[in-house]
């Protein structure tokens, strides 16, 4: 699916999703990756929920986010609490959903200037 927003075209913003691929501003990208305003971290090492680990967010903590949107693929599934209970610990919110769903949440909350990261495994 596309979309549009109007936005501040310095920030990272989700243009496109599909089976397989993101697209975030013009660069398509092709495994799980996190995404922040002002920065990306392509080749996310968790491909599917049953892989995800407390430690795929250790670089997370330090970065002062309000929240994670934890995008699980083409479903909503959740993953262990002991996943994000490190986020959660320190006040850090999660929310969890398809990676559909996250794309689209992603881009409101940034465009409203909050601090916030989408973690996304593909659809």
């Amino acid at each position: 699916m596309r979309f549009s927003l109007d936005a501040d075209h310095t920030k990272n913003l989700i243009r496109a999703y599909s089976q397989g691929s993101i697209t975030v501003n013009e660069r398509v990208i092709d495994r799980s990756v996190v995404v922040m305003p002002e920065r990306l971290i392509e080749n996310w090492p968790p491909q599917s929920v049953a892989e995800l680990d407390a430690s795929h967010f250790d670089g997370l903590q330090a970065l002062q986010l309000e929240i994670v949107i934890l995008g699980t693929g083409a479903h909503h599934h959740f993953p262990h609490p002991r996943v994000t209970q490190p986020l959660l610990i320190q006040g850090i919110g999660v929310e969890i959903m398809s990676t559909a769903a996250a794309c689209r949440t992603y881009n409101i909350i940034m465009n409203e200037g909050r601090r916030v990261a989408a973690a996304l495994l593909m659809i």
